[in-house]
């Protein structure tokens, strides 16, 4: 085809995803999805590559292909009408929370596409609320275990799983709402498919996708030719495990050749009895996210972009566990820590596409009842007072925008929803000064919180997170930014600072989070700062 059409297509693909993930927006029941945003959307040929997707969530769409796999092996004759499902971290999902419609599209009486819908549940069942459990050793206490399934067939849905699975769940109505928006959305994605497959033919359309990545091919290997051959080092470190581990180490040896890239992360620390550890689906993931973020902006970001990517990994290790390991974590950790590792070893081969590291996860999950609902049980998830984005050549990093799995793609939302929907009062939401690694382009800063619980009694929270030990690094020669601060303070004037990996924390009305989260790490050495840039900081109170 030529290069118009091409281009065409393209970005006709790239806006079919971005409206399957407006309509997941605006159809999912649950805060974590329609304000928080914590799904994300592809479009996989029939060969289960990643041809496009949407700017959601990176963890999660580089895992996205895995899914499709496991799906074709274990259906190899889907049928058209069929609804395919699964979370099971074993058998193409991540870790358990987030759940993974697959929908065949058809065309010309063959397999062309696969739609995909991947979305994180406030609640998947489980010893503790919230879908995280600090507690587990094995997979079995994190929650339900859904391997692929065929949800539905000829259109329909069976509703007697749809109910099974609910069941299992401490909030049905949110869970079975929200599997609903995700199937919508997929569908959507079926139909937006249909007039283009038609337009221009189903054989006309695979050799379009296949020019297309292939382009993407081109363009990244043509980036990798301008960085100089070499082999370098890098290492991130989290926390403990909630057990009995601490300063987990997890280390990648990156070796740049030609227009080729070789991770490799077998030595990175054996496995953990706590929920750190990560599946293979989301290893490759977090992979694919750290040289996705060193690429140029216009690369478009399919199986193409990822062709010169090599990865050697371990099993047993922390960034590969075996079957039956708990990983609920591992979206955030060690996801985090295996692009922060590549990312500290290739700052000495392309340092100014290098940046300073984004600061780490702590969640906290809150359950009980609210008295404007008798009768309903609310699940909340802190989304608010975001960590701090890191710092590169292109200039200071973003503040209170996430993470690096996230890359800015989770969102806290309207702090007036939240307190219309749950039984909470801000009293304040604001940057953390001095949050910030300092560099010659700062971090970004973290935001802190005071947040009132106005529960119709005690209420249970639970935690899962990291960066309490370890802020996020800086990078050539810029400085880490500082670590997480979670403290309760109970009506009474008390206080306890929270870990990042507890269950069963009692929190009783009255009491009040206070949150201070850290900062991204700063890039270049701080004496190269400007000082107007300095003092703008300073006259902002930002330091």
């Amino acid at each position: 085809m030529d290069p118009v059409t091409l281009a065409v297509l393209d970005n006709r693909l790239r806006a079919i995803v971005e409206e399957m993930g407006e309509a997941m927006l605006r159809t999912s029941y649950s805060q974590i999805l329609n304000s928080s945003r914590d799904f994300s959307i592809a479009l996989c040929d029939a060969q289960c590559r990643l041809v496009a997707q949407a700017d959601h969530i990176p963890v999660h769409v580089g895992a996205m292909p895995w899914a499709a796999r496991a799906i074709a092996e274990a259906f190899p004759a889907p049928r058209e009408g069929d609804t395919f499902l699964l979370n099971d971290p074993y058998f193409g999902g991540s870790h358990l929370p987030d759940l993974t419609i697959v929908l065949p599209v058809f065309a010309e009486g063959a397999l062309r596409f696969w739609s995909v819908v991947r979305a994180h549940h406030s609640d998947i069942g489980g010893a503790t609320h919230g879908g995280y459990n600090p507690g587990a050793t094995e997979i079995w206490q994190e929650g339900l275990r859904v391997p692929p399934i065929r949800l539905g067939e000829g259109g329909e849905l069976r509703q007697d799983l749809i109910r099974m699975l609910a069941t299992n769940t401490r909030i049905p109505r949110d869970f079975t709402g929200d599997l609903m928006a995700m199937i919508g959305s997929a569908r959507l994605g079926e139909q937006r498919l249909k007039p283009l497959l038609a337009k221009y033919g189903a054989d006309g359309l695979d050799t379009a996708v296949s020019a297309i990545l292939d382009l993407s091919e081109a363009h990244a290997r043509r980036i990798l030719r301008e960085w100089p051959d070499g082999s370098w080092v890098g290492e991130a470190v989290l926390d403990d495990d909630g057990f009995d581990r601490i300063d987990i180490a997890i280390r990648a040896r990156v070796t740049k050749r030609g227009d080729s890239l070789t991770v490799d992360l077998s030595e990175s620390d054996p496995q953990t009895t706590g929920f750190v550890n990560s599946s293979y689906p989301n290893m490759r993931s977090a992979v694919a996210m750290a040289f996705a973020f060193l690429l140029d902006p216009d690369v478009a970001k399919n199986d193409g972009a990822f062709r010169p990517v090599e990865v050697i990994a371990r099993e047993g290790t922390v960034v590969w566990a075996k079957p039956g390991a708990p990983v609920t974590m591992c979206t955030s950790h060690c996801s985090n820590e295996i692009v922060e590792a590549i990312i500290r070893a290739l700052q000495h081969c392309c340092p100014e596409r290098a940046m300073g590291g984004w600061s780490r996860r702590f969640r906290v999950a809150l359950t009980g009842q609210d008295a404007r609902r008798p009768g309903r049980r609310f699940v909340w998830h802190l989304f608010q007072a975001r960590p701090g984005g890191g710092g590169s050549s292109g200039g200071d990093g973003w503040s209170t925008s996430g993470e690096w799995h996230s890359a800015g793609g989770l969102k806290f939302g309207s702090i007036e929803m939240a307190e219309a929907r749950f039984p909470l009062l801000f009293e304040t939401h604001e940057y953390r000064p001095g949050s910030a690694g300092d560099g010659q382009y700062r971090g970004g800063l973290g935001g802190q919180l005071s947040m009132l619980i106005e529960s119709d009694g005690p209420c249970q929270a639970n935690t899962a997170g990291d960066g309490v030990r370890h802020g996020a690094a800086g990078m050539c020669g810029g400085e880490d930014g500082k670590p997480h601060h979670y403290v309760l303070r109970h009506a009474d004037g008390s206080e306890r600072v929270l870990r990042t990996k507890e269950v069963g924390i009692q929190v009783n009305p009255g009491d009040r989070l206070l949150v201070e989260a850290g900062g991204g790490g700063g890039w270049g050495p701080p004496e190269k700062r400007d000082p107007a840039a300095r003092a703008r900081d300073a006259v902002e109170g930002l330091l």
